[in-house]
């Protein structure tokens, strides 16, 4: 389900004039040797242990905070920079966030290689290619 981020999230414009923009990681371009690999190839670093032990099913709504970047360093969307976490369904978002969702637990800070696969390729008007996400899941809300 390659849906939306969010409703209003992912757009692939550059983000509003009114928003404040996000440095990219140093390791934007690609993930470091040290990355966890699935096997459909979404690789992960964990940048904050989580404090809670339950991990969100595929069908669960999750709080997060998150910040996108397209491998350029272009930052395309963030709930951190709008100043506001969003809460979704994990049916609702790109493959690679269902999947990379699952691996975490509440508190957790984890940035993510998505490969262009499990995100937008070949959706008009999203980003394309990998893209590179830190996300904090904040809450597991069902």
């Amino acid at each position: 389900m390659a849906a939306l981020l969010t409703i209003a999230a992912c757009s692939g414009s550059a983000p509003p004039s009114d928003t404040v923009s996000i440095p990219a990681p140093p390791d934007v371009a690609a993930p470091p040797a040290d990355a966890i690999r699935t096997s459909t190839n979404l690789a992960s670093k964990v940048l904050q242990a989580g404090t809670g032990t339950r991990h969100p099913r595929p069908n669960s709504r999750v709080t997060v905070h998150y910040t996108g970047w397209s491998t350029d360093g272009k930052m395309f969307d963030s709930s951190v920079a709008k100043g506001r976490p969003t809460t979704f369904g994990l049916d609702e978002v790109i493959d690679g966030w269902t999947e990379g969702l699952q691996m975490m637990v509440e508190g957790e800070k984890r940035r993510f290689w998505i490969p262009g696969r499990l995100a937008y390729d070949g959706k008009p008007g999203r980003p394309q290619g990998m893209l590179v996400f830190d996300i904090e899941l904040i809450r597991i809300d069902s």
